[in-house]
């Protein structure tokens, strides 16, 4: 596949997306969520991939926010309904079946750290910076910046970041709960990739089944108790569970079908 504003790459079972605009900073465009949503489907659709990585071109960010000169001029409808396709395309990506890491380089702003929030994991260079400083041109955040960060880092923290529009380091981030790594920017893939790894060697039906359950948490109007009791009961009509009890009794590593 070939993209304009995306580089793809398949290695091992993981799918790299580098964002690919490093003279706007990987700033987000229409055209970037097209081919995000687009390669997303693709990913969906491959058994061959088993888990996906999200970077950015560069040293300098993985995104620093929106394209500003694409809705400049928008007037209120407009406005909308672009947070909403943003909203519904890192909807994409929080629902996806297959283990996603965001592996942040440098600025992560505005709607590029909505991006990162929507992974389900973010592993983070120790020149990272994070922020959503929408405020200090007259908006909030559109694509679920306010949600997720609340999600992620409580309340009270989450108001102070999206009101002052204030940057917080690398190490901040990792101790408010932001992060779930930081490493050294030459090992950021590496570190990234050695999560994925450890993760593709657990049953990928059940790994489905835990994004559905811990997702479901956070859904107006969704039961996460009775989520769970759902998934798990899915689990004993799988494959992957009887594979996954046999080797345990037989005192051997598991050798997962995906079914």
């Amino acid at each position: 596949m070939t993209y304009k504003n995306l580089l793809i790459s398949t290695e091992n079972g993981i799918l790299t997306i580098t964002l690919n605009r490093p003279k706007q900073l990987n700033a987000l465009n229409k055209c970037v969520f097209e081919e995000l949503e687009n390669v997303m489907d693709f990913a969906t659709e491959n058994i061959n991939i088993k888990s996906i990585i999200i970077t950015g071109s560069g040293k300098r960010a993985f995104a620093a926010g929106a394209d500003i000169k694409e809705f400049a001029n928008f007037d209120v409808e407009e406005g909308k309904k672009l947070a909403l396709n943003g909203q519904r395309i890192f909807k994409i990506i929080e629902n996806s079946s297959k283990p996603v890491i965001a592996a942040v380089n440098g600025f992560a702003l505005g709607g590029g750290l909505e991006l990162a929030m929507a992974c389900h994991m973010r592993v983070a260079s120790d020149n990272a910076r994070f922020g959503q400083p929408e405020t200090g041109i007259g908006v909030t955040p559109g694509y679920a910046g306010t949600q997720r960060l609340t999600q992620l880092i409580g309340k009270g923290k989450s108001m102070e970041l999206l009101m002052t529009g204030e940057m917080i380091k690398s190490d901040e981030a990792l101790r408010l709960g932001l992060v779930n790594y930081v490493v050294m920017q030459s090992k950021l893939i590496t570190k990234s990739t050695e999560l994925l790894n450890k993760i593709m060697r657990q049953s990928p039906v059940a790994i489905k089944g835990v994004i559905n359950c811990v997702n479901a948490y956070f859904t107006e109007g969704c039961n996460g108790f009775e989520v769970e009791a759902e998934e798990f009961g899915k689990c004993f009509g799988t494959k992957d569970f009887k594979e996954g009890t046999t080797a345990f009794l037989e005192k051997r590593k598991p050798k997962f079908p995906g079914k």
